[in-house]
């Protein structure tokens, strides 16, 4: 009678453990269908007039950004994310990032639009119908560079303040100019930009009611 019982109790206690398990499993699978929820790719804008004001790649090619127009409601929202990827600290590294996508817009691919960016409602509530863009970063400087001269012999461009500022002037152009929400985010390396333009980005649009910044891992501290 007492084995009886004890086998029971046993295989009770399995089959809480095996619950307990698949519980455990299920969850962040939940949350990872959540945020993969409809996800989609969007093909690149490539804005070739900004070559004439200087606003180029690493490699010298013309910068781009990544668009999804918003709808109904949030038509008149935007939400623009400059994207990270680190730096180039010396020549070498510089170079090997020009042949890249975070160097040149020639290797960029679709990106995928998936998250905060998410056209979904139940995926993205806040922003979902909001026009949201995803400005690639392919100047090494994080947004920041303005150097005219090209050394021939690494023919590298140092250009990403140009390349903001075309962004943002082809932006206005599509309908930025009559924001009645605006959102600049910026993670990692295009994080500092975003804190360091916020006060640029306010006086491109000075009749948006709500204008807000965001930064996300972006605070670099000189040790």
């Amino acid at each position: 009678m007492v084995a009886t019982r004890s086998f029971k109790l046993v295989i009770l206690l399995l089959l809480c453990s095996l619950l307990t398990v698949l519980l455990a499993e299920s969850a962040p699978n939940q949350q990872k269908d959540t945020y993969n929820y409809d996800e989609y790719f969007v093909e690149k804008t490539i804005l070739k007039n900004a070559v004439s004001k200087g606003a180029v790649c690493l490699d010298g090619s013309p910068p781009a950004y990544y668009m999804d127009r918003g709808f109904g409601e949030g038509a008149k929202s935007w939400m623009i994310h400059l994207s990270g990827g680190g730096w180039c600290r010396d020549v070498r590294e510089c170079q090997n990032r020009s042949t890249t996508s975070f160097g040149s817009s020639k290797h960029m691919l679709p990106f995928k639009f998936r998250g905060h960016f998410s056209n979904n409602k139940n995926a993205n509530p806040d922003l979902f119908n909001w026009n949201k863009v995803m400005v690639a970063y392919c100047d090494g400087g994080a947004f920041t560079g303005d150097v005219e001269t090209v050394d021939p012999a690494t023919n590298l461009h140092f250009r990403g303040e140009r390349i903001f500022s075309a962004v943002m002037e082809d932006l206005l152009s599509k309908g930025l100019k009559d924001a009645k929400n605006a959102l600049l985010i910026g993670s990692s390396a295009g994080a500092y930009p975003a804190m360091l333009y916020c006060d640029r980005f306010s006086k491109l649009l000075p009749n948006t009611p709500r204008l807000k910044c965001l930064t996300d891992s972006g605070y670099f501290i000189d040790v």
